[in-house]
């Protein structure tokens, strides 16, 4: 992790990624970094928000499904790859406007700012920040906390060894809310390093 120098850390914060399997604990981690002192964003409340205040984006899903509620439209796209795809080019670069605005509006103001983007690499978001921090489950840990859509939705992502291998911080969270805890408070003594 090539850090960035003092100078370009007074002007902006540390850009750190959160991503990793779906039902890996991610949010957990997200709002452990919150409590640790972070500047947090999660990219899924993005979308949350874009669904149901954005008028373009309320306008194109009416226009295309007949509907904004995101769970017809999630039964909708998770079976058929063409509307997933017509759906992730609508939302991804308006995400990536969102998230970039959030950080130029932090500046200086944070230290550290971490964003939960469970698409990180399958979009290049990646490229956006300083440091990823990954967390994992075991599988059937993650179909537990997850239902069937781990298996239904895992098959099109970046494969949870390879997030592993790609990211700076790595963390299998299959223990208690204390050691995920305890990870994210050393990931921060390292980044402030």
């Amino acid at each position: 992790m090539a850090a960035p120098s003092p100078a370009a850390r007074r002007r902006r914060p540390l850009r750190v990624a959160l991503t990793g399997g779906i039902a890996a604990g991610k949010s957990e981690a997200l709002r452990a970094f919150r409590r640790a002192g972070a500047a947090v964003c999660s990219s899924d409340e993005i979308v949350h928000r874009l669904i149901a205040s954005d008028e373009e984006v309320r306008a194109a899903l009416e226009r295309r499904f007949g509907t904004t509620d995101r769970a017809r439209i999630a039964a909708v796209v998770f079976e058929d790859a063409a509307e997933l795809a017509w759906l992730e080019h609508l939302l991804h670069p308006r995400v990536r406007r969102e998230l970039e605005r959030w950080l130029e509006r932090l500046g200086g103001t944070a230290e550290v700012a971490v964003v939960e983007i469970p698409l990180l690499y399958e979009t290049g978001a990646d490229a956006l920040f300083d440091a990823v921090v990954v967390v994992t489950a075991p599988l059937e840990l993650r179909r537990a906390r997850g239902g069937d859509k781990v298996d239904a939705r895992s098959a099109r992502l970046v494969s949870e060894e390879e997030k592993v291998r790609r990211a700076d911080f790595s963390f299998v969270n299959d223990g208690p809310l204390s050691a995920l805890e305890s990870f994210v408070r050393s990931v921060l003594a390292e980044l402030r390093r």
